[in-house]
């Protein structure tokens, strides 16, 4: 009879802490996790900062926590964690105890080793009593984001078409036409637009006579990225590391225009992040830091799979009504005959192209 009596109290003792412990264990707990910063290059060390409040006058005996994040962000191990990664997320879990009316803050070593638009929407929590008779669990809505842009290359590591074309930029500067500035008329010369041409100077004289513009010191550069890496493929890209050095590159180019003073853009055929503004899809040239974020952040959503071929996307530049001649610099892994006949077409309406072939700008920067 003693044992019975024995047995009964560690029953109704194990459904008392099942009811006290276990049962309401979530009920005043708060989780929070951010991200010390919300935009960084990639290669930098940043943390992720976790908050959790018990505010109950109860312990809660095991805590699991768990979330998925992407695999872009290595963290430093540690004793509590375990993580189990995969090629595009990682699955962080980790156990402990959380004392009555405590606040804990982890704080989580992070490597950014790609560039991206990351987001972390949630977590699961499921509390525990001292023997699992009840196991709530609770998702937590984050909605935490992270944009790492691509990293930032040393003058020395640019390809040497990528600093030929940063430094006439720079000269044009000074001596770029203005569409809108007429100061009178001239003879014809090959490479002329034909939008250009002054009919009723010609007609009088009997001669092809074209605008002459004056000069002001405004050029506008526009970055644009061919992700084809062959004419032929049309899905995902097949080298990209080839890509995220080319970007690489643009950053680093559109940071030194825009901190010089000058107007840069940026688009690509590629897909973007549906996590990024709908408008960073194409960035026309433009001033100023913020403008320069929104650069970065373009770059930084570009998805390596093909959207558009890359001719159409240059056909569709010229259709567009810029109103001034542009500096178009065309980053490019191949150039095929449909490309070359595009370029032309950029042309005729009077902007200046240059092309960057991405195979030779990199094996001239790890030679």
């Amino acid at each position: 009879m003693a044992v019975f009596w024995l047995f009964l109290a560690c029953g109704v003792v194990m459904a008392l802490q099942g009811l006290i412990l276990g049962k309401s264990a979530l009920n005043k707990l708060s989780y929070d996790r951010h991200f010390s910063t919300g935009t960084c290059y990639a290669g930098d060390r940043i943390e992720m900062v976790e908050t959790i409040e018990n505010k109950r006058r109860f312990p809660i005996p095991w805590l699991r926590l768990e979330a998925m994040l992407p695999a872009s962000l290595g963290f430093k191990r540690s004793k509590e964690t375990w993580i189990s990664e995969g090629q595009i997320y990682q699955n962080h879990t980790s156990f402990f105890s959380l004392p009555a009316q405590t606040r804990i803050t982890r704080t989580h070593q992070i490597q950014c080793r790609g560039r991206g638009i990351f987001r972390m929407d949630t977590a699961t929590m499921t509390g525990s009593d001292l023997f699992a008779m009840y196991t709530p669990s609770l998702q937590v809505t984050l909605n935490k984001r992270l944009v790492v842009y691509p990293s930032l290359r040393r003058d020395e590591e640019l390809p040497s078409s990528w600093k030929t074309w940063q430094g006439e930029l720079a000269v044009r500067r000074w001596i770029v036409e203005d569409p809108f500035l007429f100061t009178g008329v001239r003879g014809y010369a090959p490479g002329d637009a034909m939008n250009r041409i002054h009919w009723k100077a010609s007609a009088r004289s009997g001669e092809l006579q074209v605008h002459q513009h004056g000069y002001s010191a405004d050029p506008k550069a526009m970055i644009l990225l061919n992700i084809e890496v062959t004419e032929q493929m049309w899905n995902v890209v097949t080298k990209p590391e080839v890509i995220e050095e080319a970007l690489s590159y643009a950053a680093t180019c559109a940071a030194a225009l825009i901190h010089q003073g000058m107007a840069a853009g940026f688009a690509s055929n590629a897909y973007f992040s549906p996590d990024a503004d709908g408008r960073l899809a194409h960035l026309a040239p433009d001033y100023g830091l913020p403008h320069l974020e929104d650069v970065l952040e373009a770059m930084a959503a570009v998805e390596l799979k093909v959207y558009r071929p890359f001719y159409e996307q240059l056909k569709l530049e010229a259709e567009r009504d810029f109103h001034e001649t542009i500096d178009y610099f065309v980053v490019t892994p191949h150039v095929s005959q449909a490309i070359r006949d595009a370029v032309r077409i950029l042309e005729t309406k009077g902007h200046r192209v240059s092309i960057a072939h991405l195979d030779d700008g990199l094996k001239e920067a790890g030679a």
